[in-house]
């Protein structure tokens, strides 16, 4: 790519995210002076819509690329990932920071966002549970990020100690995201009669979990894509090396991990016994999202990962997010209220959709900013002899 090209991908990115932001900043002023009723289509029947569907539900299951990578990297010893961790851990880290960013909005009155942690905690609560959870995890996410703020910054001896707590984090990590990953999916089995059968299940915490495994290995898979068609000149030559293994690698795991959410979607239908609700029109998008979305996607990397087969591979992931979306989507706002009459039904209005989509604006702009500043796709010319002691740490244990 050429740099003119460069240069004007770069300011076409400025004018389409700097109207986006000014919108959602337009819209946001709106939500604080009306209240929710002034730009939501929300009601005591649907008081959960797309922001929560879209930018909470959605957003956890994609950010999850950071537990899985560094879990593979630090816990599994595969350290031909080891490139792929700053990436995922930024990525996760913007996308957790920016559900808590969102949920500002949903939260009738946000000042008391903390309340539930700091002021009087709900223990017996599975919404206490997931607050608690992410909030940890988000201190965690930020504090695995550190590293790459002070090579840029030049704080050599803390970083040196962050470095040092990479297993105990990444083991941190891995268990908060067990945890609140799950906990988002009880969520639901506590509306039994709004949610449709053929979604409420009692294995709902061990679907959303599951799911998220092959969203954050999708997610890995799907920035790296973008990340190299956009950003190639940041990359080093270790960085370029492993990119393809990474790519590979990911697809044979998500492969394996989707074709098992297959296996107990299906046991899950048996227990429950909805077989019967499989020939209604909710059967049909049922259906689609099991069979279009995840049992092709794993049939698609398992012959893209054999065939060494890149680009149906970075196709597959885009087919794999777009699924965790459409799943996320049916299971929060399309079959719950199931039974309410379309004209009671909710649809999420225009600015709530401005406001989603200006998160997503500030993800990505932040994310860049990141990148060609601090070494996420590179290793800072002074610290590569360090970069393997947290991995040789977790060897040594």
């Amino acid at each position: 790519m050429s740099q003119d090209t460069a240069a004007g991908k770069g300011n076409l990115f400025n004018i389409i995210s700097g109207i986006i932001i000014l919108a959602g900043l337009v819209v946001t002023f709106l939500r604080f002076t009306q209240g929710l009723g002034g730009v939501t289509n929300l009601d005591n029947n649907n008081p959960w819509g797309v922001w929560i569907g879209f930018d909470l539900l959605c957003g956890v299951a994609l950010a999850a690329g950071g537990y899985t990578t560094s879990a593979a990297c630090y816990i599994f010893g595969l350290k031909r990932f080891h490139s792929a961790v700053r990436p995922a851990i930024l990525t996760a880290f913007l996308g957790y920071a920016f559900v808590v960013f969102a949920l500002h909005y949903d939260v009738g009155r946000p000042w008391r966002l903390p309340y539930p942690i700091f002021v009087s905690p709900g223990t017996t609560s599975l919404l206490f549970e997931v607050g608690l959870c992410v909030f940890l995890y988000v201190s965690v996410l930020f504090i695995e990020f550190t590293p790459a703020a002070f090579e840029w910054l030049g704080f050599k001896k803390i970083r040196k100690v962050v470095v040092k707590l990479t297993l105990a984090l990444t083991i941190m990590g891995v268990i908060l995201s067990t945890m609140h990953q799950s906990s988002l999916g009880a969520l639901f089995t506590i509306a039994p009669s709004k949610l449709h059968p053929l979604w409420y299940s009692t294995y709902l915490p061990v679907y959303f979990f599951i799911s998220s495994i092959f969203a954050g290995m999708s997610m890995v898979i799907f920035e790296g894509t973008l990340s190299h068609h956009y950003m190639h000149g940041l990359m080093d030559k270790t960085h370029l090396d492993e990119a393809d293994g990474v790519v590979l690698g990911f697809a044979r795991g998500a492969s394996m991990v989707m074709m098992g959410y297959v296996f107990i979607k299906i046991i899950g239908l048996v227990s429950d016994g909805t077989w019967q609700y499989l020939s209604s029109g909710y059967g049909l998008l049922f259906l689609t999202e099991l069979l279009c979305f995840v049992a092709l996607p794993a049939m698609l990397y398992g012959i893209g990962s054999r065939e060494k087969n890149l680009k149906l591979i970075r196709w597959t992931s885009l087919l794999t997010v777009l699924g965790i979306v459409f799943n996320r989507f049916n299971i929060s706002m399309v079959a719950f209220n199931y039974q309410l009459p379309s004209s009671q039904r909710y649809f999420p209005s225009l600015m709530e959709i401005v406001i989603s989509i200006f998160v997503v604006t500030l993800i990505v702009t932040v994310f860049r900013f990141i990148t060609t500043r601090m070494p996420i796709f590179y290793e800072h010319p002074e610290y590569a002899e360090h970069e393997e002691e947290p991995a040789a740490h977790g060897h040594g244990h």
